[in-house]
């Protein structure tokens, strides 16, 4: 039988060693702010699962680069795509290529962000995608790479769902351009 001792030393590493446990199995994912022309977008980035490519995308937001570009693709029942021209459809600067994460576990599921790339499962840069609805088959399938999922929205479904849904033309070689450009006037971290 314990005693009135015991039981409070139990009590106490009971509460020490959930509350230890607690601490170092929570995590806070980096969250960034997208504020465009459509309205807000909150985003968390999954840092643990895609760290390349998180840290990748936070030194644009740091650099400011995603200010002034626009989601310059535009694929009704798609996907939203964004980061890398202006509203001139001038290509913006970018940083080397990075290394392709899309073995991460993360899936291409409506809201999530991704990495946009060329062929060259390594030839991410500076622009984004946006999963409009589930596009699975942009996930990586044994060995041929998929596209880096690397967070999701948290806030804003709707304004993705409102882009989603712009008329768009052809410009120039571009096609799926928003005839009225939406913008990203600001992104930052949270």
């Amino acid at each position: 039988m314990l005693t009135q001792l015991n039981k409070l030393l139990l009590i106490t590493f009971i509460f020490l060693f959930s509350h230890f446990a607690y601490a170092q199995d929570t995590t806070t994912n980096p969250r960034v702010a997208l504020e465009t022309t459509a309205g807000s977008i909150m985003i968390e980035l999954f840092s643990n699962e895609a760290p390349v490519t998180v840290e990748n995308f936070l030194r644009y937001i740091d650099e400011g680069l995603y200010v002034d570009t626009q989601f310059h693709r535009v694929i009704s029942g798609f996907m939203i795509q964004g980061g890398g021209f202006t509203k001139d459809l001038k290509k913006k600067q970018n940083h080397e290529p990075i290394k392709n994460e899309s073995s991460n576990g993360l899936s291409n599921k409506r809201g999530t962000i991704a990495m946009a790339r060329t062929q060259d499962p390594d030839s991410a840069t500076n622009q984004f995608f946006i999963n409009l609805v589930d596009n699975l088959n942009l996930n990586q399938v044994g060995n041929r790479a998929g596209y880096t999922v690397f967070g999701e929205v948290s806030q804003g479904i709707e304004v993705i769902d409102k882009i989603g849904k712009v008329k768009t033309t052809t410009r120039s070689r571009y096609r799926n351009v928003p005839v009225d450009p939406i913008l990203i006037l600001s992104a930052k971290r949270l």
